[in-house]
């Protein structure tokens, strides 16, 4: 069952790595479908995904549907004789598309399922302080991260890793197990196993809401919260000094356990250090970006910012 015609979809940084792996291992891609082009940043300039850039690269033919039940698209894509689908992130798939291949299509999510299905896997396995998580391929079925699984690999997560640098652990243990994945399809040895039905752990949409800092926590949780949240999208809290109230986006600490007195959200500073008092100790802010500012670190922001003594986190 060697030469499978393969379909990839995906869009992000994330799928690229899966997308080379696959080229690298010479699978017979026969099309890449990804995200169409939109305007980006300040100038709105026209941004094509990072998974289109590479495929333009490797003289992929590309497919940017904005409509995956239109049925232009599922033409064009019937019409490649389609054996196997990969989804590495990009969106949910219609039953028309991913019911197509022969095969099926399977998907590469960043958790060990069935913990942590969902918009953002990576991120509430550190917030949460797991000390392991992983990736899983499935088959899609009906439902969100629901499918048989295929393959899973265990990555240890360590206790001061950000969400960004796990990130890009899991994007290369990912690519390797989706080629890993085909070769078991390709010699038909795979061995599915079913996923119990109940949520176990979720991985929800980050939102303003679960980004913000909540200073009534644990040292360890509001710890979690900000490497988890780092670099992307940044957890935030606004700082209270003198008469203004300004957003502040923390990423990167270090925590200090200590007794003391304050109250939650004291802000505590010298010339070079920046603390917030939480109840068993002290958040350590080592770079941060305040609003309208760039990205910095503590000490630079302290040679241009002056905290009165009575600044706090809200």
């Amino acid at each position: 069952m060697d030469n499978l015609r393969i379909v990839f979809m995906g869009t992000p940084d994330f799928a690229v790595a899966t997308l080379q792996a696959l080229i690298e291992a010479k699978q017979n891609i026969v099309g890449v479908i990804t995200a169409p082009d939109k305007p980006a940043g300040r100038g709105r300039k026209i941004k094509q995904s990072a998974v289109k850039e590479y495929a333009l690269k490797h003289n992929l033919n590309i497919l940017q549907p904005t409509n995956l039940k239109n049925s232009d698209f599922l033409e064009s894509l019937n019409a490649l004789n389609i054996d196997l689908q990969i989804v590495v992130a990009f969106r949910m798939l219609p039953k028309q598309v991913w019911s197509m291949p022969k095969f099926g299509t399977f998907n590469l999510h960043a958790s060990l399922l069935p913990d942590y299905r969902g918009a953002a896997p990576i991120n509430w396995a550190v917030i949460n302080g797991e000390t392991k998580t992983g990736v899983t391929t499935f088959f899609i079925n009906e439902k969100i991260d629901t499918g048989g699984i295929l393959l899973q690999k265990e990555i240890e997560i360590s206790p001061t890793v950000s969400a960004g640098e796990l990130h890009d652990t899991l994007m290369l243990a990912g690519s390797t197990l989706v080629v890993q994945t085909i070769q078991l399809i390709q010699k038909g040895n795979c061995k599915i196993v079913n996923q119990p039905i109940a949520d176990l752990k979720p991985a929800p949409k980050l939102n303003k809401e679960n980004c913000k800092i909540d200073w009534n926590k644990s040292l360890d949780q509001i710890f979690n919260h900000i490497r988890g949240l780092s670099p992307y999208p940044a957890a935030y809290s606004f700082i209270e000094n003198d008469n203004e109230t300004i957003e502040v986006k923390i990423y990167k600490t270090s925590k200090i356990e200590e007794t003391h007195n304050f109250l939650p959200g004291k802000i505590l500073f010298t010339k070079k250090e920046i603390k917030v008092a939480v109840k068993n100790g002290y958040i350590n802010i080592l770079e941060l970006k305040l609003a309208g500012k760039r990205k910095m670190d503590t000490k630079s922001l302290l040679n241009g910012y002056h905290f009165n003594e009575n600044a706090k986190m809200v």
